[in-house]
């Protein structure tokens, strides 16, 4: 018996430390996100048949209403800057993987993550303290109105 509640109580712990958020509460973004999770890369791709990283985001923002430039060049043109260490969920963070400017965006998530897909892996959420992205931030943008952020991406309700 006492197994069986250490492997309950074990399992519980992973359910509520599975994802993007809050261990007890999601915001709309999360879920959106969360749901877009493991979709395969594809360049030019703004589906959930594949995407791109831009393709991504700008799909994301969109189900909340919210429009943004197709490109992660154009997406780094709109917004106000944000210093890294002022980030929120909801914010671009932009990157230089290319050598040459802009070339890479995800959505901050919080907790020092970032959505995003990758060539390589697909969407998924990485670390903006991996060596890979720390080396290439180029900066953050704030997308969200307040009241924008306070509807789907504060855990504050």
């Amino acid at each position: 018996m006492k197994k069986k509640l250490v492997t309950a109580v074990v399992g519980l712990s992973l359910l509520f430390s599975i994802g993007t958020g809050s261990a007890f509460a999601a915001t709309k973004m999360d879920n959106t996100i969360q749901d877009l999770m493991g979709i395969d890369y594809k360049y030019g791709g703004t589906t959930t048949k594949g995407f791109d990283c831009s393709g991504f985001v700008k799909y994301v923002f969109d189900k909340f209403n919210v429009e943004l430039p197709r490109s992660s060049s154009s997406q780094y043109e709109v917004g106000d800057k944000v210093k890294k260490d002022e980030l929120r969920p909801g914010d671009l963070v932009f990157f230089n993987t290319s050598g040459s400017g802009i070339s890479h965006v995800g959505i901050y998530v919080g907790n020092g993550q970032f959505a995003h897909a990758s060539t390589s892996k697909g969407t998924r959420i990485d670390d903006l303290s991996m060596d890979y992205y720390e080396k290439r931030y180029v900066g953050a943008k704030r997308i969200l109105s307040s009241k924008q952020y306070d509807s789907f991406a504060s855990y504050e309700k």
